[in-house]
C-alpha cells in the first residue's frame, strides 16, 4: 500500500528525534546524594575555622569602633563644657574678658561640640569600614586610588565650599563673633543674626539682610566684645573761663555716673581730657568714658544733651555748626547811581519827549 506523496514529503522534512529527547531523566540515587552531602560537609569543615575567624575579626572591628565613638563624643562633650565654664569665669571679671552671654556661648559650644564630633565619628567609622573590607582580602589600592582622585576632583570643583566651611569652622573655633553681635565684615555690616558653617547673616542698618559667605571674609571688625569709647568733643569760645567750663563739665560727669542706667552703661568714669585743640576763636575741650559694647553713641547723645542744658544754665556759649555770614564790605550806594528827578528835568528836553512819549528818558552820567 503506497503513501500519499504529501505524507511522504512531510516526513522527509521533518526532524527525526535524537536519542537524548527519547530518553527519561535519571533521578539521583541514594548513593549520589550521600557523596553530595559527605563533601559539602567536608568543605564546611575545611573552611569554618576561616570563617570563624573573619566574623570574629570583623565583630571586633566593629565593638571596638563603635566604643571608640561612643568614648571619643563623651570626651569631646565633657571638654566644650569645660571651656563654657571656663569662659564663664573668665568673662565675669569685667573689663578684661569678652562680652559674651550665655545663650551666645551655649550655640558656640554647641556648633563647636558638633563640628568635632561629626569629624571624630567620620574618622572612626571610615576607618573601621577599611579595615572590615581588608579583612575580607579585598584589595584596596584601586579604592582608595579612585577615592583620592574624586577627592582631588571635588576639592578643585568646590573649593569655594570648602574654603567657606573651614573658615566658618576657625571662625566659630577662635570666637570671631556670635550671634547678637555687631560687626564690619567689609562686605557687609551689621548685626549677626545667625552664624554657619558656610554662610553668616547680617541685619543691616535699613533692616537688611545680607548673607556673607565666610570664605569672603578677609577681616572682622567686632564692635561688641571688649568694651567702647564714648567721646564728646566741646568747642567754646577763645575767651570763656577755662577753670569754669571745667568745673561744669565735671558736674555734668558726675552726676551721669552716679544715675541709672547710665551708670550700668558707664564701663569708667567720665573725665575731662583737658583740651583737644585752641584755635583763634575757639577751643575745643574733650570728654571720654568707656562704656559696654555698642552703647557709645547713646552715651554720647546723652552727654552731649547734658553738656548743653549745664553750659545754657551756666551762661558759657557753644561754638560749633555753621559760622555767620561775614558782613559785606561797604561798597558804593545803589542809590548814588540813580540820578535824582532834577537831573531827568535838566537833560531831557520837552521837544524830545513830545517827540517820542514812550521812549524812556537817557540818563547823562
Amino acid at each position: 500500500m503506497s503513501l500519499p506523496v504529501a505524507d511522504v514529503a512531510l516526513a522527509a522534512v521533518s526532524p527525526s528525534p535524537t536519542p537524548s529527547e527519547t530518553e527519561t531523566p535519571t533521578v539521583p540515587s541514594l548513593r549520589d546524594a550521600q557523596e553530595s552531602a559527605t563533601n559539602a560537609a567536608g568543605w564546611v569543615e575545611e573552611n569554618w575555622s576561616t570563617w570563624l575567624a573573619i566574623g570574629l575579626r570583623v565583630l571586633l572591628i566593629v565593638v571596638i569602633a563603635a566604643v571608640l565613638r561612643v568614648v571619643v563624643r563623651r570626651a569631646i562633650t565633657k571638654l566644650i563644657e569645660r571651656m563654657a565654664r571656663t569662659g564663664d569665669a573668665v568673662d565675669g571679671s569685667g573689663l578684661g574678658g569678652l562680652l559674651v552671654n550665655a545663650e551666645r556661648r551655649r550655640q558656640r559650644s554647641a556648633a563647636i561640640g558638633s563640628v568635632l564630633r561629626s569629624v571624630a565619628s567620620f574618622l572612626i567609622m571610615g576607618t573601621a569600614a577599611l579595615m572590615v573590607l581588608g579583612t575580607f582580602q579585598i584589595n584596596l589600592a584601586p579604592l582608595l586610588a579612585s577615592a583620592g582622585v574624586a577627592g582631588v576632583a571635588i576639592g578643585f570643583g568646590a573649593r569655594n565650599l570648602v574654603t567657606d566651611f573651614l573658615s566658618g569652622v576657625f571662625m566659630i573655633l577662635e570666637d570671631q563673633y556670635g550671634v547678637g553681635d555687631t560687626i564690619d565684615a567689609g562686605v557687609a555690616s551689621g548685626e549677626v543674626i545667625e552664624v554657619g558653617l558656610r554662610v553668616t547673616k547680617l541685619r543691616g542698618d535699613n533692616g537688611e539682610i545680607w548673607y556673607v559667605r565666610n570664605g569672603e571674609v578677609k577681616r572682622i571688625g567686632n564692635l561688641s566684645q571688649g568694651w567702647a569709647t564714648a567721646n564728646v568733643d566741646v568747642t567754646v569760645r577763645s575767651d570763656e573761663d577755662l577753670d569754669r567750663v571745667k568745673a561744669t563739665l565735671d558736674e555734668v560727669a558726675e552726676k551721669m555716673n552716679k544715675e541709672e542706667p547710665w551708670n550700668e552703661l558707664l564701663w569708667s568714669p567720665v573725665e575731662v581730657l583737658g583740651l583737644d585743640s585752641v584755635l583763634l576763636d575757639s577751643m575745643v575741650v574733650r570728654v571720654s568714658a568707656k562704656t559696654m559694647p555698642g552703647k557709645s553713641l547713646s552715651v554720647e547723645r546723652e552727654l552731649r544733651w547734658r553738656i548743653k542744658r549745664a553750659f545754657d544754665a551756666a551762661g558759657i556759649r557753644i561754638v560749633g555748626g555753621a559760622t555767620a555770614p561775614e558782613d559785606p564790605e561797604p561798597g558804593p550806594d545803589p542809590a548814588a547811581s540813580v540820578a535824582p528827578p532834577s537831573a531827568y528835568a535838566s537833560s531831557v528836553s520837552p521837544q524830545s519827549v513830545a517827540a517820542s512819549p514812550l521812549t524812556p528818558p537817557s540818563t547823562t552820567k
